[in-house]
């Protein structure tokens, strides 16, 4: 009986160090691992750009009031047209938008990072 038990306390070692090594990896401190917060996006190269050059008046997040009062908030645009409907006056360059929004033209480059950006975001309908 000792022998059994002696085994017994084997496996039963062996089972909680697994255990215990599956938990440490799912708590691990590493950055890569972090659960990210349900609001926020992957780092997109659309993001970034956004980011740069219109989140001054725009909010380009899931969430979050724009800082400009009659900029729409990005991740609402859907409401009002397709995103991909914006591709040739991203090509073309905006002119419209709120009143005081610059004029810009975008590379071929930046138009399919920003859209598949906005994308992303859109508020489900």
């Amino acid at each position: 009986m000792a022998k059994f038990t002696g085994v017994r306390s084997s496996v039963l070692a062996l089972s909680l160090a697994a255990v215990a090594a599956s938990m440490a990896a799912c708590t691990s401190t590493d950055p890569a691992r972090a659960a990210a917060p349900a609001n926020a996006m992957p780092e997109m190269p659309g993001r970034a750009f956004a980011q740069r050059t219109c989140a001054g008046c725009h909010s380009i997040e899931r969430t979050g009031d724009s800082p400009h009062p009659d900029a729409l908030p990005f991740r609402r645009i859907s409401e009002h047209y397709p995103v991909r409907d914006l591709e040739e006056a991203f090509a073309e360059g905006i002119f419209v938008g709120h009143p005081d929004m610059p004029p810009f033209k975008l590379s071929p480059e930046e138009i399919d990072d920003l859209l598949d950006y906005l994308e992303a975001i859109q508020d489900p309908v």
